[in-house]
């Protein structure tokens, strides 16, 4: 599959599967272009732990480099690595440790966003499931 193929909506989506796959917690996928020029999405999971924030963020660099051939422009951690970041540019991932997403609350700071379905997710992502697993 070549990159021009992938807009923002579908590697969103793919990346909320790939999390999922991995048994990433509570995504969310956040439409955010109308209200930001950071990105048109964020897409917002949980790990258990710090070794599992760490892991999920390594699985999304490795599986979208892979297949379709994108590394992050900016790939950001904490100093205990609870909070990780990979910047695509149109989508920015947000891995962190429950504890920090509890307390950083980045949905309701990006509440005026629209949020994408996990139903609408799965669905987008169901084409490209060869690349998720």
């Amino acid at each position: 599959m070549e990159e021009k193929e992938l807009n923002s909506h579908k590697l969103a989506c793919i990346i909320a599967q790939i999390l999922d796959d991995k048994l990433g917690k509570d995504i969310t996928i956040l439409n955010i272009s109308h209200v930001s020029s950071l990105a048109d999405y964020f897409v917002i999971a949980s790990g258990d732990s710090t070794p599992q924030v760490k892991a999920l963020m390594e699985t999304v660099k490795e599986k979208i480099k892979k297949f379709f051939s994108r590394l992050p422009v900016r790939n950001e951690n904490d100093q205990k690595n609870r909070w990780n970041l990979l910047d695509y540019g149109d989508v920015v991932v947000h891995i962190l440790h429950k504890e920090e997403r509890e307390n950083y609350a980045l949905e309701k700071f990006w509440s005026h966003a629209f949020s994408i379905s996990e139903e609408e997710w799965r669905k987008e992502a169901a084409q490209y499931s060869e690349y998720t697993k």
